[in-house]
């Protein structure tokens, strides 16, 4: 295994990543670069904080999700394929199906996965709820609340005593987890500084 190290001043060891997954994973940056410039699917300050803002962050689900060959997972509101996109590089024996219901960011998914030729990842432009199909987990980065979340996905697990959605969260969660099953692990466990104070992984039991 080896580290990947970001431009930024700052690394991270994710012990899961092969040469294979850094290489593919170090070509995100200028692959988003090219896509943004057309089809706008990041902010310019995000495109300018690529790795911080998008690809390490997403990188932190691998250290929490199940590992299994075979497993489905769906990235729900991927937007421009995160966190979906960097976690089937990392885990190319999981297939992961990136889900918006904005065509122009599937569209950049799409090709992205055809550049890195990532077989184990499809793309759908649809909304959660027009789903018909099922999932061992589902991961998504705060496009709804949890309450939300749970109303949207609890027709979509294959296995509903292991209903799981792994949330990328930030900010005070009090509230919002309030009669959920819920645990609760700080992104600063693992990326260092201020970006990721108040940055979550929220595991939430759906049934």
């Amino acid at each position: 295994m080896e580290k990947i190290i970001a431009p930024l001043n700052w690394h991270e060891n994710f012990s899961f990543l092969t040469a294979d997954a850094v290489d593919k994973i170090n070509s995100l940056p200028s692959l988003y670069g090219f896509w943004n410039n057309q089809i706008n699917v990041i902010s310019r300050s995000d495109q300018d904080e690529i790795w911080k803002h998008h690809i390490i962050h997403s990188l932190v689900l691998g250290n929490l999700i199940p590992i299994s060959k075979g497993l489905r997972v769906l990235d729900l509101g991927t937007g421009g394929g995160f966190p979906g996109i960097p976690l089937a590089i990392a885990f190319p024996e999981i297939e992961f199906i990136l889900v918006d219901s904005i065509g122009k960011k599937i569209k950049v998914v799409n090709a992205i996965v055809k550049e890195l030729r990532l077989e184990n990842v499809s793309a759908i432009h649809s909304r959660a709820e027009s789903l018909d199909d099922s999932f061992d987990i589902i991961i998504t980065r705060a496009v709804a609340s949890i309450e939300k979340l749970v109303s949207l996905t609890k027709n979509l697990f294959t296995d509903k005593k292991g209903a799981f959605i792994y949330a990328l969260k930030g900010g005070d969660l009090t509230h919002e987890i309030r009669g959920h099953k819920t645990q609760i692990y700080p992104v600063n466990k693992w990326l260092k500084g201020s970006y990721f104070d108040k940055k979550y992984v929220v595991r939430i039991k759906v049934f």
